[in-house]
């Protein structure tokens, strides 16, 4: 086996430092956390969010938060990157993101629910994705406060995906959209 596919070091990847993530332009994206009762699934969140470059967490309801070691045993320290923020009710802060410009999106099925493969991301626009609960999902109330809902399409036998997934794969798509 040669060299050629070798694995890359750490070293080789260029990563930014938390400061420079903090000071680099903002992508127009952050998550809404909607009462995440796992702290390993807020951690994974966390560093999918650092991954993607995403200017915020919102942590809403019964969802842990930073300093926490199960958070940081997921999260590999991006909970020190990421911007987050607290807040006991998840509609104050949908409002809130609303009244910052944020077109906001359950990451939920619903009736009228967009298949993933056909959202565009328009240039210029703000987005708040929320992810919801590890059993009920994103709240009717939520639901409900959001200009639309994404689904991501499934082709078994179950019907939803842990949210430390679904998170991964909507900030990918949304990057590529």
């Amino acid at each position: 086996m040669g060299t050629a596919n070798r694995k890359l070091l750490n070293i080789e990847l260029g990563r930014m430092t938390p400061e420079q993530y903090r000071e680099a332009p903002e992508s127009g994206i952050v998550i809404v956390l909607d009462n995440i009762r796992s702290a390993h699934n807020i951690g994974s969140a966390f560093r999918s969010a650092d991954s993607f470059k995403v200017d915020k967490v919102y942590l809403c309801g019964i969802c842990a938060t930073p300093p926490s070691a199960e958070i940081h045993k997921s999260a590999l320290g991006a909970e020190f990157s990421v911007e987050w923020e607290y807040s006991k009710e998840t509609l104050q802060t949908i409002e809130r993101l609303r009244n910052e410009g944020y077109t906001i999106v359950s990451i939920e099925q619903t009736v009228n629910s967009i298949s993933l493969e056909n959202f565009i991301r328009e240039p210029g626009r703000k987005y708040a994705f929320i992810f919801g609960n590890e059993v009920s999902g994103v709240s009717q109330d939520a639901v409900d406060a959001s200009d639309f809902s994404l689904e991501i399409p499934q082709y078994g036998t179950k019907h939803s995906l842990n949210v430390s997934v679904s998170v991964g794969i909507i900030l990918w798509a949304a990057h590529n959209a």
